[in-house]
């Protein structure tokens, strides 16, 4: 299934760039939901609608104003999700950790389909389907090496109090792969240098 997901996203991009936005359209509201449900369990009071709603319109608007349409249509979706909140929660009495929920909706809007929605800004670009790929392969094989060789040799945690399963050699897998990919992807889909993967890799591993 992951080789199948893989080989469309390359497909697409290489081949109908333009259907990228589709794509990030379908991906956005299914990890917002995952996200909010998450925060949800732990306490949370986080909109879905206005923050799903918000992001299709992030997405969408990328194709006929650019940048201009994104930042608008985020603007609005903060403003939306404020909003909400008050009404949802009623204004006969003062509302219950507002600012700290607030905070969460919003991170979720800039982390979920803000930053897809650069995805989509960058893939208009002459080169933008290869930029484009350049962000995806490095972070693929960071995730792929940091799992296969945490399993198998990982035994320094890194940080067990937030990830447990984390280990200092899984981030060496990450970094290998990583920035291996990164270098990859320069050189086969921008033509540009090798080095110019080493920097791109690291940053990508290390976000």
């Amino acid at each position: 299934m992951g080789a199948l997901l893989g080989g469309t996203l390359v497909y697409t991009l290489l081949f109908a760039p333009r259907f990228w936005v589709l794509i990030l359209a379908v991906a956005a509201p299914v990890a917002t939901h995952e996200i909010t449900r998450r925060l949800r369990e732990v306490g949370y009071d986080v909109p879905f609608i206005p923050l799903a709603l918000g992001g299709q319109a992030m997405l969408w608007l990328s194709l006929p104003f650019g940048a201009r349409g994104v930042l608008g249509a985020f603007g609005a979706t903060v403003v939306i999700v404020m909003i909400w909140r008050l009404v949802n929660q009623g204004l006969d009495h003062a509302p219950v950790n507002y600012l700290r929920d607030m905070s969460a909706t919003i991170l979720i809007a800039v982390w979920v389909p803000l930053c897809m929605s650069f995805a989509a800004l960058l893939v208009f670009r002459d080169d933008g389907p290869g930029r484009v790929l350049c962000l995806l392969f490095p972070v693929v094989f960071s995730d792929i090496g940091g799992y296969a060789v945490g399993v198998l040799f990982g035994k320094h945690p890194m940080a067990p109090a937030i990830s447990p399963k984390k280990s200092w050699e899984g981030l060496g897998g990450s970094l290998v792969l990583g920035v291996g990919a990164a270098v990859f992807a320069v050189t086969v889909f921008l033509d540009r240098p090798w080095w110019v993967g080493l920097p791109l890799g690291l940053l990508l591993v290390f976000t």
